[in-house]
């Protein structure tokens, strides 16, 4: 039997590393551990469009905003579903974040779940935003030393997304060890995406099918977990937090509801999506402005002038968008390191991709936001931290889709105005309560988890006071 070559762009070849072989094709160009990373490395010199090849399955990539924006094309192009995301099937179910473009559950779940997110669900989740950060706080103040940041941020995001999603305490700030959960949840999903970069290797079929074995305990634990959570809050209409809107809503013309199961997939996305993605946005955010004390010396005068001179002050809701120049360095952390690092996108029908690349609706090319947020044509001195790049004026002479960290489309986050507003929150409740400094001699490295995050950095926090926030 002849096999076929996927997404394989009608036979058009695009450039490489230079090092391809025979079967393998270009295994061994990134390394399993950090392949986006190396992506950034090997493909920078390529172009705009370049390629991969791991066995059987072909990888397209696109660098230059001009073809991102063209992809964004939401007339034209479409969500697609590349190996790692298909892997993720198998945990996630079709879920938001997972579900075909065509499937009924992505469009019901979309549509029962925006209510979830309009400004009266918003100002119900502040309070317990509040409330995880004064824990953050608590926790901090009972360390010695530096603290890690991204474990931290984790740690709130987590405590964040489960209280809010379906009013569940993992006790980050207070137990020794994490939850069971959280970590069979974290295991199981990077399971899934191991599993995604093996589906077109000689035997890559019954080596998924080992791995899922090893990790069938982990996922048994989480998936009874949420389902008895599920099953005890089935009887009630409470409809205070994410599950009780989805198990409390029915789509208003044809009556549907979830189901359980899909109830449970979509518990699993925001849990995911959420945490890791807004824990890295932090964690970049705040590396910056360590690194940059005029940025955050401003940071800090504006939440001192919005907040006042009580360390201990809390943000009101109506306040967290007068945080404007707080959201331009969230803006620009997430530019130079976006923490969703790509996602890819298909022709509805055949086209033409910049008047010279044929695809069709089997093809799908990945969108390397590290690329795209870089790229010099757009952003100038790239690599330099400004976020006065996000001033409007700024803003409106930019190509549209060349800023793109939520994804694009009617399949963006749905969950972006919760993340916005957290992260918005915390960074203005941490530069108004405390003082920061990183170690000078730490150079950023980034981990590759599910998302990218910084590993290995610390902060000293120096509580600040009254007189020291009005000089």
């Amino acid at each position: 039997m002849v096999r076929t070559l996927k997404n394989d762009w009608s036979g058009q070849i695009f450039p490489h590393a230079g090092r391809r072989k025979p079967l393998i094709g270009d295994l061994g160009v990134s390394s399993p551990r950090h392949p986006i990373l190396d992506l950034l490395a090997w493909g920078a010199d390529l172009g705009p469009i370049f390629e991969m090849r791991i066995f059987r399955q072909n990888f397209v990539f696109v660098s230059s905003a001009e073809l991102a924006a063209e992809l964004c094309d939401e007339t034209r192009f479409c969500k697609a579903l590349p190996p790692a995301i298909t892997a993720l099937r198998q945990y996630a179910g079709d879920g938001l974040f997972t579900a075909e473009n065509d499937e009924p559950n992505w469009q019901l779940a979309h549509e029962l779940l925006m209510p979830a997110f309009t400004k009266s669900a918003m100002q119900s989740y502040h309070p317990i935003m509040l409330a995880t950060a004064d824990e953050l706080f608590a926790f901090w103040e009972r360390q010695a030393g530096p603290v890690d940041v991204t474990q931290s941020m984790t740690k709130l995001t987590m405590e964040t997304l489960s209280r809010a999603a379906f009013s569940h305490d993992f006790g980050s700030f207070t137990s020794q060890q994490p939850h069971p959960f959280v970590g069979a949840m974290i295991r199981a999903l990077e399971t899934g995406r191991r599993k995604g970069g093996l589906l077109t290797a000689p035997g890559g079929a019954l080596l998924g099918r080992l791995i899922d074995r090893r990790n069938a305990g982990q996922q048994a634990y989480v998936d009874k977990m949420l389902d008895d959570l599920i099953a005890e809050r089935s009887a009630s209409s409470d409809d205070h937090d994410l599950l009780g809107i989805m198990l409390n809503t029915s789509h208003p013309e044809s009556g549907e509801r979830l189901s359980p199961l899909n109830i449970r997939y979509q518990i699993l996305t925001f849990l995911v999506a959420g945490h890791e993605t807004t824990s890295g946005a932090l964690s970049f955010t705040l590396y910056y402005l360590s690194r940059n004390p005029h940025c955050l010396a401003k940071a800090q005068q504006e939440a001192d002038e919005i907040l006042g001179d009580d360390s201990d002050a809390v943000p009101t809701f109506e306040q967290i968008p007068k945080f404007r120049y707080i959201r331009r360095c969230l803006d620009e952390a997430l530019r130079i390191w976006p923490t969703v690092p790509a996602f890819a996108r298909s022709p509805r029908g055949e086209t033409m991709l910049a008047d010279a690349y044929r695809m069709r609706p089997q093809d799908w090319a990945i969108i390397v936001l590290g690329f795209v947020h870089r790229d010099p044509s757009v952003w100038d001195d790239p690599d330099v931290y400004d976020p006065d790049r996000f001033l409007p004026a700024n803003v409106k002479k930019r190509p549209a889709h060349s800023y793109k960290p939520f994804g694009a489309g009617l399949r963006a986050c749905i969950g972006r105005q919760f993340a916005l507003h957290e992260s918005v929150l915390v960074l203005a409740r941490i530069l108004h309560r405390y003082d920061l400094s990183g170690d000078p001699d730490y150079e950023l490295a980034v981990d590759e988890r599910l998302t990218m995050v910084p590993k290995g950095f610390e902060l000293d926090l120096v509580p600040r006071r009254a007189p020291a926030l009005l000089r």
